[in-house]
């Protein structure tokens, strides 16, 4: 089961749509074709995809708020992007020399 925040664009929720979450969050899924109850085995798979997706090392980095800012004009997976662009930047021998 999955929970999310619902408030993340600061309104407010009306009485109704709290009532109409708490009913939703009692009510116990219904699966179809379209969307099926996953085996243990299947689940599995989306837990070995999602490690095999993180080998590489997390670290911190510092970067300008100018910087940072720019990168998350381009949204969700800024980081990944980021990740990218230091990549291709390491390669680029005068590139790295001019920032040296």
């Amino acid at each position: 089961m999955v929970k999310m925040t619902m408030n993340e664009l600061s309104q407010e929720l009306t009485a109704e749509e709290l009532r109409e979450l708490e009913t939703a969050e009692k009510k116990e899924p219904v699966f179809d074709d379209d969307s099926p109850m996953m085996m243990r085995e299947q689940l599995m798979q989306f837990k070995r995809i999602n490690h095999e997706n993180r080998t590489k090392p997390t670290i911190s980095l510092r970067i300008s708020p100018a910087t940072l800012k720019k990168a998350k004009q381009y949204g969700k997976g800024y980081t990944g992007l980021l990740s990218r662009l230091l990549d291709a930047a390491i390669d680029d021998e005068d590139l790295v020399r001019k920032c040296i």
